[in-house]
């Protein structure tokens, strides 16, 4: 395929309009395209003149298309193979003595065990939670009554912690495995649109379809997926996997991928004990943000914002200063904060939103990067650093799971207060006024603050008096990575492999999706089918 990108169309252009102003930078004949269509679009809406469309057109010709694309010598001009985004398996020797045991079913340790399942491994994936309709059942009375599971809840359960998010499927990472993640989610129920947006997004409610689907085909091709059932402990002789215990039963293992995800603290804490090589690693901290969604959306569009091409506004910033930076992360339009602890006497939030973004408020969290300068090199004392903020969030917030919030304006005045006017927090379980200012170190508040000014300067009203803060926001990556060499074995254990985000080798579902597939590979790289 021919690639033609940062082609600029007005908002009311039809989609021809974009691929006839990329065949006029490649001049190809009618004769010559076999097919013709947009790739992505994304809206260019950094100027006071009317928003753009800037999209990617792929042409596919009866050409040497990487000779033609040479010959042109445009930087908007690429080739594309396309078998690029396809798994490639070459399949090991080594026999396995058991079934390949995947713990974690999250997007990491879903789509390893879909790679493993296809290509006749029959893996057993373990997960701590319940199935995905038990798990929302848990998930929803938490909100509601303040009960939490600490086994099922938003950070545990099938689907893993994207499962209660917005279904963000973008990632920095550019890797060809992307497009194949993209595919498989469409294939298995998410929308077809997904894979021409620059900015793709399923929802909460499709993503839990899609886990469903997935867990289906897994099983069909000979897998099992076991809920409820957490890992415990690891057995190693000779320094290889020998067993593993489940629910206090011990399982023959001889490759163990790890896909735990990144709240799993007291598997962490196993894996120490096991003097499994594990090292802490940067993170951030902070709140969620929550604005009128029609404010983001002004702030972003101006008097265009209610054009039927535009997408509901959506924004990503940050400012750094020295060696710390404050950003904007996982921005959630239309959608709410919801109460994400999975620890008792503990507050944590997160942001979620469905696939139509359709509710009054947009957030996101408002972090600020931290590390080792911060909490130690100790992988237990960046555990605990998180854990701290979370537990005198409890405190603030009355220690029955309410949240403390501050609005934006009382905050900046280093004033106590929620002075609710327009904005209604959407946290389920009720918020109580605080001061972020007594609640972080100078060093996060002071960032936090200079964020608020500096992004009220690029999306208008994004620092308004009325704009609500409610925390505490930790769980934005992994404070620990398990380190592992370039076959994607742990360095400590053969066997072992760490996976995902849990692990500290991604940060979202895209980027935790193509890890599990890159170590499914691994795996059949060493063993042969069973």
């Amino acid at each position: 395929m021919i690639v033609v990108s940062g082609v600029i169309t007005d908002l009311n252009n039809e989609v021809t309009v974009a691929i006839d102003k990329a065949n006029k930078i490649l001049g190809l004949n009618s004769s010559d395209i076999v097919d013709s269509f947009i790739i992505k679009t994304s809206v260019d809406a950094r100027h006071k003149k009317a928003p753009q469309l800037v999209s990617s057109v792929g042409f596919i010709t009866n050409k040497d298309e990487e000779k033609y694309v040479n010959k042109i010598n445009n930087k908007n001009v690429s080739y594309r193979n396309l078998d690029a985004g396809l798994p490639k398996f070459c399949f090991g020797k080594q026999n396995l003595k058991n079934r390949p045991v995947i713990v974690g079913f999250g997007p990491a340790g879903m789509f390893a065990g879909l790679i493993l399942a296809k290509n006749g491994y029959r893996p057993i994936i373990i997960e701590r939670g319940e199935d995905v309709d038990k798990r929302i059942s848990s998930v929803t009375s938490f909100w509601q009554t303040g009960k939490l599971n600490t086994q099922s809840n938003v950070q545990f359960g099938e689907g893993g912690a994207g499962t209660f998010s917005d279904g963000k499927l973008t990632t920095r990472i550019n890797d060809p495995l992307c497009d194949y993640v993209l595919k498989e989610f469409v294939r298995l129920g998410a929308p077809s649109e997904i894979l021409k947006k620059a900015k793709p997004h399923i929802g909460t409610d499709y993503l839990r379809e899609i886990v469903k689907s997935i867990k289906k085909e897994i099983v069909s091709l000979g897998g099992e997926v076991l809920t409820s059932s957490q890992l415990t402990d690891i057995i190693v002789k000779n320094g290889e996997i020998d067993q593993i215990v489940i629910n206090g039963s011990y399982i023959p293992c001889s490759a163990l991928i790890l896909a735990i995800g990144h709240s799993a603290r007291d598997t962490f804490e196993m894996l120490m004990q096991k003097s499994i090589a594990i090292e802490s690693k940067p993170f951030s901290i902070g709140v969620r943000i929550e604005h009128l969604q029609s404010d983001i959306n002004f702030g972003l569009y101006g008097k265009y914002m209610n054009h039927p091409m535009l997408p509901k506004g959506e924004y990503q910033l940050s400012l750094r200063s020295s060696e710390r930076a404050v950003y904007t992360f996982c921005m959630c339009p239309g959608g709410s904060v919801v109460p994400s602890c999975s620890e008792q006497n503990t507050v944590v939030t997160n942001g979620m939103s469905e696939f139509a973004r359709d509710k009054k408020n947009a957030n996101s969290a408002l972090v600020v990067s931290v590390s080792q300068k911060d909490f130690g090199l100790n992988p237990k004392d960046a555990i605990n650093f998180q854990r701290k903020y979370e537990q005198a969030a409890f405190i603030a917030g009355g220690e029955n799971y309410c949240a403390p919030a501050q609005t934006v304006g009382c905050f900046l005045n280093n004033k106590t207060g929620l002075d609710i006017s327009r904005i209604e927090p959407s946290y389920s379980l009720g918020v109580k006024e605080c001061n972020f200012n007594n609640l972080f170190p100078s060093y996060i508040s002071n960032m936090m603050r200079d964020g608020l000014i500096n992004f009220g300067r690029k999306i208008r009203n994004f620092d308004a008096n009325d704009a609500v803060l409610t925390g505490v926001e930790t769980r934005t990556s992994s404070p620990i990575r398990i380190l592992r060499g370039e076959n994607l074995e742990s360095i400590s254990i053969s066997g072992l492999y760490p996976c995902g985000e849990g692990a500290g080798y991604a940060g979202g579902i895209m980027s935790a999706a193509v890890d599990g597939i890159k170590v499914a590979i691994s795996v059949i790289k060493k063993y042969r089918p069973l």
